[in-house]
């Protein structure tokens, strides 16, 4: 025994002397990368991947033999083990700025490569987030290069996907979707709402998603996931941290987040706070001589000693009465039931102050300001969700995902006329309820997803207005339906993925949804609305089917054919108020389920092994078409609204409406130290008529992003251009929400801006960012946003992760 106990022993000790622990990291940011494959020859099987602590334990080689790396969101490492020893046994290996290997969810829900997917999928990883330097979500996304954002105010962003926005387009976060009842089709700022300093990832899926997420899916699904706790993979305690502070000179703003994950190996919290204020922003003061003083704030409003007085702005660049702040707060449990069950907990709030309508407040009236004060009082969102994950084969499933969620919104607006004392209140609280059941198997090349959706939104709509000087509140005309509005939806779909070869995949899917609304008018004093109850009950088969064929391995092909649906919401039915400035909208009870037909073809390619060069054309029939047109009610074209004759708008169907666009993308890695990208995006659409076609709303004029980024070591540096072309008087929409009140006679001028970000790694605790946008100072606005762009903008951010 004593001798077969030392050889034990011997042989323990001999391999521990053979073995090395290798600690995998991040070229730049020198942070641990877990799940790397490790191969010791080519072909043959993974001998394992690194953990959480980017480590992985391999037995030494000679000095000539190499070794593998591989990570679907890395460049692949072969190297040496004479190198590896050099190194201290430590790696870095480079992130890749585009892989078509990389996992995405958003097309089905569950993990797939991009590759096996026919629709176009932009993936923004959290390091590409952190590296962007934004101070919101609707900023990370108008830096996507692909997405264009509106703003009628700086706590704002509402984005445009191939010339759809607002409600017809899906806001999805962590599996939940946030459009709601009352989402709006001219333009929202819910996206701000969501915390970008704790995202994990953002993906966008252009074109239609109905099959996998319903009603509002036409454009595409901006599918936004947040960090989850993580779990300790010994049996020590597993505590990791972040944190930021954040200086921007075009707001004189700030912000500062926070975050702890603690974890042990079954049960795990993150908890995560930011806070952000922004002063008033300050526009660019490089102005083209075609723009002239347009977007200039030469005045505004205070009331001082009980009276509503007009002062001269000494700064006219400076917009005066567009500064907010916000909190954020994210709080996660994760309990690992087993290796095959997990559960997760999902607790997010968020809430602003006042925001002030910047739009409103700089309209003028009879040759003096229109309003003393509009805005939104404070948008609150919560949101607490359940998620269960199985992954265990089963006849039925290999994995199982069921998500029950609540959310509550409440969002006001506040609205008082120069010199008068009657101050108008309305507020919106919605409470909704949300389940999910989605479901995954394999059968040889077949994938199957399955699953079934509801969800029930009840809306509660009220108004006063209120005498500021002795606080006497009296009736006022709700926004929406005074008896109260509920919606709900239930549905059930089905994809498939089948690998026909190496070189063929075919996607298909169908969903069937059903969309009920109910909205009660039970007060007639301010409107004697022609119908008492509006009832909607809606019911839609959508489809897809996909073809991708990839003849080799630089080289992919795509052909996608797709519909999506949606139904009337509670915002396009039965709300009143002032779309634009002289235009009342109304209740339109006859509304009828938009839909979109879609084709697209894709094309991209891998040249000389470094540039990625990519290509999507589409076409999309769009019937139905819910859009902004001249209306009448009761027989008349004007009403008396808010002490302004206005003319009678409503949310009609067009009867059939066509776009069609182009983008193009290009990525590619000159060597581990230098990258260069670029996007362009053109998109054409029309409303046909009997006589002539009208230029459907929310259309973007062409528009993109190039650039190139430099990497070394601790060091990284991204220089980049964002552009747009003129959008033309012409091709505004003319009673639509293209905002012509708020563009130059004709139209919205051309822009570019020239930015610099840079940032150091001092070590894989405290690194230290430093951005300049609009280098030029340049004077601009994005098309339809009724509010000036930044000027020259520093950006200041010192990060530390623990």
């Amino acid at each position: 025994m004593k001798k077969i106990g030392i050889l034990f022993y011997a042989l323990i000790t001999a391999l521990c002397i053979n073995a090395q622990t290798i600690t995998i990291i991040d070229y730049n940011t020198l942070q641990p990368i877990n799940n790397v494959e490790v191969y010791l020859k080519r072909g043959e099987p993974s001998i394992g991947k690194s953990n959480d602590k980017g480590q992985i334990i391999v037995k030494s080689g000679s000095a000539d033999s190499s070794i593998t790396f591989m990570h679907p969101l890395y460049t692949t490492v072969t190297i040496k083990w004479t190198d590896i020893k050099n190194n201290e046994y430590i790696l870095k290996m480079v992130e890749n700025i585009y892989s078509i290997d990389e996992v995405v969810i958003s097309a089905s829900k569950f993990e797939e490569k991009r590759k096996d997917v026919a629709q176009k999928i932009q993936v923004m990883r959290a390091s590409e987030i952190q590296n962007m330097n934004q101070s919101s979500m609707a900023d990370v996304l108008a830096n996507a290069g692909n997405i264009m954002v509106q703003k009628s105010q700086q706590g704002g962003g509402s984005p445009i996907i191939r010339g759809f926005e607002t409600n017809k387009v899906l806001i999805v976060v962590d599996g939940i979707r946030m459009n709601n009842a009352i989402y709006r089709g001219g333009h929202l700022q819910n996206v701000i709402t969501l915390d970008n300093a704790i995202m994990d990832r953002t993906e966008i899926v252009y074109g239609p998603g109905s099959v996998v997420y319903g009603s509002d899916a036409l454009g595409g699904v901006m599918s936004f996931t947040t960090k989850n706790p993580l779990l300790s993979s010994d049996d020590k305690l597993r505590v990791n941290a972040g944190a930021y502070t954040r200086y921007m000179s075009a707001s004189s703003g700030y912000a500062a987040h926070a975050n702890v994950s603690v974890g042990g190996k079954r049960f795990g919290s993150l908890t995560s706070f930011t806070y952000s204020n922004f002063g008033d922003l300050r526009q660019g003061a490089n102005r083209n001589p075609e723009v002239g003083n347009f977007g200039a704030r030469p005045w505004y409003v205070q009331r001082v000693d009980g009276k509503d007085s007009v002062f001269v702005n000494k700064d006219t660049n400076l917009q005066v009465g567009s500064g907010y702040s916000q909190i954020d707060i994210l709080q996660k449990f994760l309990f690992q039931q087993n290796e095959n069950v997990k559960h997760l907990l999902n607790f997010q709030y968020s809430t602003s102050s006042t925001i002030d309508r910047y739009d409103r407040l700089t309209q003028v009236s009879g040759g003096m300001p229109k309003f003393a004060e509009w805005y939104y009082g404070p948008q609150k969102r919560m949101l607490g969700s359940y998620t269960m994950v199985v992954s265990k084969k089963t006849k039925m499933y290999d994995n199982l995902r069921f998500i029950l969620g609540y959310q509550q919104i409440e969002e006001s607006r506040i609205d008082r006329r120069l010199n008068s004392v009657t101050q108008s209140n309305r507020i919106e609280n919605l409470d909704i309820f949300s389940a999910n059941l989605d479901l995954a198997k394999k059968v040889g090349k077949h994938e199957m997803r399955y699953g079934i959706e509801g969800w029930y939104n009840k809306v509660n709509s009220t108004a006063f207005e209120r005498n500021i000087l002795t606080e006497e509140e009296s009736p006022l005309d709700t926004r929406y339906a005074s008896g109260g509005a509920t919606m709900q939806s239930i549905a059930v779909y089905a994809t498939h993925t089948w690998e026909i070869s190496d070189k063929l995949i075919f996607n298909d899917g169908l969903r069937l949804s059903n969309v009920g609304l109910n909205a009660k008018f039970t007060d007639t004093t301010f409107f004697n609305f022609p119908f008492k109850e509006a009832v909607q009950n809606n019911t839609a088969l959508t489809g897809n089917l996909g073809l991708i064929y990839m003849p080799a391995e630089d080289s992919r092909l795509s052909a996608l054919v797709s519909s999506g649906f949606r139904a009337p919401n509670v915002d396009d039915l039965s709300k009143v108020f002032e779309s634009t400035p002289g235009n009342i909208n109304v209740p339109n009870a006859d509304l009828k389920p938009e839909y979109t037909y879609n084709g697209e073809i894709g094309f991209s390619n891998r040249f000389n092994g470094w540039l990625t060069i990519g290509a999507t054309g589409y076409y999309t029939l769009y019937t139905n078409a819910l859009t902004t047109q001249d209306f009448s009610f009761n027989g008349q074209d004007s009403l008396l609204y808010a002490g302004t004759m206005s003319k009678v708008v409503a949310t009609t169907n067009a009867n059939k409406a066509y776009m069609y666009g182009l983008e193009l993308s290009a990525n590619g890695r000159l060597n581990n130290n230098l990258s260069i990208y670029g996007t362009y995006n053109y998109t054409k659409a029309n409303i046909v008529t009997d006589t002539t076609a009208i230029p459907l709303d929310h259309i973007p004029p062409a528009f993109g992003k190039f650039g190139f980024q430099i990497i070394e070591n601790k060091f990284r540096a991204d220089f980049f251009v964002n552009y747009s072309a003129w959008k033309r008087i012409k091709d505004y929409n003319p009673s639509g929400e293209d905002n012509q009140a708020f563009a130059l006679p004709e139209g919205m001028p051309s822009w570019y801006t020239i930015n610099a970000r840079v940032s150091y790694q001092f070590n894989k605790y405290i690194g230290l960012q430093v951005a300049c946008e609009n280098i030029l100072d340049q004077n601009y606005r994005v098309f339809a946003s009724n509010i000036s762009a930044p000027g020259r903008n520093l950006i200041l951010t010192l990060r530390g992760n623990f």
